[in-house]
Formats: C-alpha cells, structure tokens, sequence
C-alpha cells in the first residue's frame, strides 16, 4: 500500500439527524450539504466533514451513545471562547463546563441532545 492512509470524516451516531443538523447548523454557521431521516452531512471550512447517522439505522449496529469523544474547536483568543459561549447560551445549548484555564489554555464544554461532547479552546500560552 503507497498511499498514506488519513481520516477524512467523523461520523456521530444520533437519535434524530434532522434535528441534530439543525443544532449543528446553528452553531457551525454553514449548511449541511445533505439531510435525511437517517443522515446528514456537513463539509466544514476546516475540511473536517461531519456525519450526523441514525444509531437506528447505523450498520453494523452499535451500541456506543454520546460522550465518549469531544469535537474540539480551537478558537482564536480566549475572548473568543467566552464570545461562543455566551452565544451558544443565548441559543439554549446545554453548557457542562462554563469558560475556565485548565493546563492546555481556556476552554468551556456543550454538549448536544445525544450527549456528545463540543469543546471549545483556545491553547495556553507555550
């Protein structure tokens, strides 16, 4: 095998993708670029590309629920990340960790309605 082998895309399993796109379209910003009943996808600036798949309908079926990972989202200054987290509480999203310096720089943590986990962080001075 020649080719180097690299993630291209990370997939969270939910219970409903609609609503879950909508969730993530309203903190992202950007337009999932697909959505079904048991689908949907979202090709971010970052090139990150997120899938939002039916747990119901995941094949093979899993048994794995939220919280077991977090998207991380690196901001650009810890102004940066108390400004998304006041937004995302203006918009209702569920906070499990208020805006705080822990070891790696400032941080807060959200969750979505499956219970995964949204970090976001802007790294400490080296």
């Amino acid at each position: 095998m020649s080719q180097t082998m690299t993630p291209a895309m990370t997939i969270l399993y939910v219970d409903k993708p609609e609503d879950s796109a909508r969730f993530y379209e309203k903190l992202f910003k950007v337009s999932p670029a697909e959505v079904s009943p048991t689908f949907a996808l979202f090709p971010l600036p970052s090139g990150l590309v997120l899938g939002l798949w039916s747990r119901h309908t995941v094949e093979p079926a899993s048994g794995g629920t939220g919280g077991g990972c977090e998207l991380a989202i690196r901001a650009a200054s810890d102004a940066e990340v108390d400004a998304v987290h006041e937004e995302w509480t203006k918009l209702g999203v569920r906070i499990l960790q208020a805006p705080c310096v822990m070891d790696f720089g400032r941080t807060f943590t959200a969750v979505d309605a499956d219970n995964h986990r949204i970090r976001v962080f802007h790294p400490g001075e080296a």
